[in-house]
């Protein structure tokens, strides 16, 4: 049985080396190419800090994250959910950055990706179709996925188009809760990442990707 887990995460801002924090983590799962419907991970996080301008990406506001848990309240639930999986990601480092930043402040050695695969989606589309925008509303437009509901960038509603995506670009027929024809099986390479390794295993942007990446929040 393969297992997938589509994550996104919403956060105060760009480096949590400047002491951004995560705000929001959502997760779908996928089983055997079918998006399954009553497992999903969805969390609102306390940051210790104001969410500043990142409001206007996800309207998430300080009022709303008064008293939700912390990071550290919820990691175990969390870490529990993504055990062993394959993690889908839309630019894997930025995620797994704050994620694994967050486990770091709480003192633990592990990586997220020390315990799960990790497939960049971004990765796998500029593989497919070099050049141009690889961004999440460029691939709904690409792939005629509805993507109305998201006037505002939130993470589960995000992992759940970047499911439906995924599964549209690596091939197949499918519908939201896998009703459909999936004989078409995708040929995307995925390897483990060593836990020994002090990089993620992910293919990073070049500069050129890394200005476009500046400006990410302006046209994804």
């Amino acid at each position: 049985m393969e297992r997938l887990i589509v994550l996104d995460t919403e956060t105060t801002g760009i480096e949590p080396s400047e002491g951004h924090r995560i705000i929001e983590i959502g997760c779908t799962e996928i089983i055997n190419r079918e998006i399954t419907k009553d497992n999903e991970y969805h969390q609102y996080i306390q940051p210790d800090r104001l969410v500043g301008d990142s409001e206007r990406i996800h309207g998430i506001k300080d009022t709303f994250l008064k008293g939700k848990p912390k990071f550290e309240e919820i990691a175990e639930e969390f870490l529990d959910y993504i055990e062993g999986a394959t993690l889908v990601i839309h630019n894997a480092p930025f995620d797994l950055g704050f994620l694994n930043h967050e486990l770091k402040l709480m003192g633990a050695e592990q990586r997220i990706e020390d315990n799960c695969t990790i497939i960049d989606s971004l990765e796998v589309s500029k593989k497919q179709r070099p050049g141009g925008m690889h961004n999440l509303d460029t691939l709904c437009r690409r792939f005629e996925i509805d993507a109305s509901e998201r006037t505002v960038h939130g993470a589960l509603l995000d992992a759940k188009i970047l499911a439906q995506v995924y599964l549209a670009m690596t091939g197949g027929q499918f519908n939201l809760f896998g009703e459909g024809d999936d004989t078409q099986k995708s040929s995307v390479s995925i390897s483990k990442v060593d836990s020994n390794r002090a990089q993620i295993k992910v293919i990073f942007a070049n500069e050129a990707e890394l200005k476009e990446h500046d400006t990410y929040f302006e046209h994804s």
